[in-house]
């Protein structure tokens, strides 16, 4: 693919010294590896509100479901402008087309997962959402999102990036007409993938496009869509992954030799039971796609659902 995917970060992760500090949180797996692929739309909101910098250090306070920006020392409450800059930004940010944002931890305008919110006693739980995280996933309640310290751990990393791609493809697909025809040729490419990260979500959305011919379009797509969102937020376990490698196993079997079958299912056995990686297993069916020309399986997103140089299924 040699067009980058927009996605959006926290302006700082790119190594913008924007913090309250003066200083930055670059992160070299975002600007060295990721930047290969990806097209950032970077965002301070504390700086694009029109905060200075350096400035005081602010913390979230009050109600976590609605909590207050206010500044660690004086006390002063930038909620207000905070929240004004997200509407403004928010909207901006539509005609951007993302296909994700990465966001920094522990941020009170921007962290995503368990940021600590301040009591009146002193108090913190860590219960919060970042201003503009939370208006970001309010405004775009389907797009991939993540924390970059997140973006570490192995098995966090392959299913976000994972997410973008399909999210990618199915804004590509939005892009150029699609109609019933085009969505079960969509589908058909994604069954494997699904498979992987929620069976229940195939048999789902199988249904959907099966009962679609009668369906308004828009209102086909849009319950499709909120579908695929829905099971490619599920994580792929080694379990599902194993399902789905012995359904590929189901289409060779008139083709394999019976060594073949063996050594696919030895080195599938293996995966299952943690001693290999799943780029393993999939090396070696992609050898007998190739060797056996099987056209449904040719087809599917699954065998390569993100570019291989990214390593993402060597370590999962």
């Amino acid at each position: 693919m040699e067009e980058k995917i927009k996605v959006g970060v926290s302006s700082c992760l790119l190594g913008n010294r924007v913090r309250y500090d003066g200083g930055h949180k670059h992160d070299r797996y975002i600007t060295d590896v990721l930047a290969n692929y990806f097209q950032f739309v970077p965002v301070c909101p504390e700086v694009e509100c029109g905060l200075p910098v350096p400035r005081e250090a602010m913390h979230l306070k009050g109600d976590p479901d609605q909590p207050r920006l206010v500044t660690t020392r004086s006390s002063v409450d930038h909620t207000d402008k905070m929240q004004k800059f997200c509407d403004v930004k928010t909207r901006e940010l539509e005609n951007e087309q993302l296909c994700a944002f990465i966001f920094k931890k522990d941020s009170p305008s921007s962290g995503l997962f368990r940021v600590k919110v301040y009591g009146n006693s002193g108090q913190a739980q860590k219960k919060g959402r970042g201003l503009f995280a939370s208006a970001v996933v309010n405004r775009f309640p389907l797009l991939p999102v993540e924390e970059e310290g997140r973006l570490h751990d192995a098995n966090l990393r392959e299913n976000f990036i994972e997410r973008v791609y399909c999210y990618y493809r199915w804004q590509s697909f939005l892009e150029h007409e699609p109609d019933y025809k085009k969505l079960v040729q969509f589908h058909t490419r994604h069954k494997l993938q699904l498979m992987a990260h929620s069976p229940k979500h195939l048999a789902q959305m199988g249904r959907l496009v099966a009962a679609g011919k009668n369906m308004p379009r828009d209102q086909l797509l849009e319950q499709y869509q909120e579908s695929l969102a829905e099971a490619m937020a599920l994580k792929a376990t080694v379990k599902k992954n194993v399902n789905v490698l012995y359904h590929i196993m189901g289409h060779f079997k008139t083709f394999l030799t019976g060594d073949e079958k063996t050594e696919l299912s030895e080195v599938i056995e293996k995966y299952a039971r943690f001693m290999i990686p799943l780029v393993v297993p999939l090396t070696l069916v992609g050898h007998y796609v190739r060797k056996y020309k099987d056209s449904y399986l040719q087809d599917q997103v699954y065998l390569e659902p993100h570019p291989a140089e990214l390593m993402l299924r060597n370590h999962v």
